[in-house]
């Protein structure tokens, strides 16, 4: 029980594919691109910036075989990267966030839902007031089957970016072009937060106690908090907190 815990706060944000796929229950298929406007068409595009990503976070949230396949398209961000938010989850993790990143270009992923899907996908996110949905208007993001769009939705941290050294600290799992600062993977960003907050504490204690004790997962939020930025970007409106 104790790997499990450990490989998933550790694990985040999962195996990337690099190319774009299909959920569908606990199946993953190639997402093609003949299929592509079908697929799309009735859908909302969320983007995805951390563990959404992933064929298994989104498999672990849309389990079973109620839900309708999702697509989940490979696309790349002009002037965006993600980093590492200001916040711990509730199962370890520190998450990541959208942020502003002049002449950045990342990878990521577009989850591709239809209105069944939306209150789930809201569930995990909006539930600890970790995030807001919102529009992101007036952008520059085309998608690996030909979609060139200006806007899209998803989940803006509340926390911020997390900034020990005045500086966000992307995801080193996933692609960018021209990144403006230096990234880490989930292991290194969690040794920075444990050597600040629970020095006293072997490193995986301070993983287990993150997942274990809520109060002090929040305290080490607070202190991760002092140094945040805030998502500052004029396309941006929140839709639902």
């Amino acid at each position: 029980m104790t790997a499990e815990i450990l490989n998933r706060a550790l694990g985040y944000p999962y195996a990337l594919p690099g190319a774009s796929y299909i959920v569908d229950g606990n199946t993953v298929h190639p997402m093609h691109k003949a299929d592509a406007p079908t697929l799309r068409k009735g859908r909302v595009p969320v983007l995805a910036v951390g563990s959404n990503q992933s064929p298994e976070q989104i498999a672990r949230k849309f389990s079973g075989p109620d839900w309708l396949p999702i697509p989940c398209e490979r696309c790349w961000i002009e002037d965006f990267d993600t980093v590492y938010s200001a916040h711990i989850t509730a199962y370890g993790s520190i998450a990541a966030a959208l942020h502003p990143c002049p002449d950045t270009r990342v990878s990521l992923y577009i989850n591709w839902l239809d209105e069944s899907h939306l209150p789930r996908m809201h569930e995990t996110e909006l539930g600890n007031e970790n995030y807001v949905y919102a529009e992101l208007d007036g952008i520059s993001l085309n998608t690996e089957f030909g979609l060139d769009m200006s806007r899209v939705f998803f989940y803006r941290g509340n926390a911020g970016a997390f900034a020990p050294n005045g500086q966000p600290i992307p995801l080193a799992e996933v692609p960018a072009d021209n990144r403006c600062w230096q990234a880490m993977h989930q292991h290194n960003v969690q040794s920075h937060v444990h050597l600040e907050t629970s020095p006293e504490l072997a490193f995986d204690d301070f993983v287990l106690t993150s997942v274990n004790d809520v109060n002090l997962r929040r305290e080490r939020a607070r202190t991760m908090r002092d140094t945040a930025i805030a998502f500052d970007h004029p396309g941006m409106s929140v839709l639902q907190s």
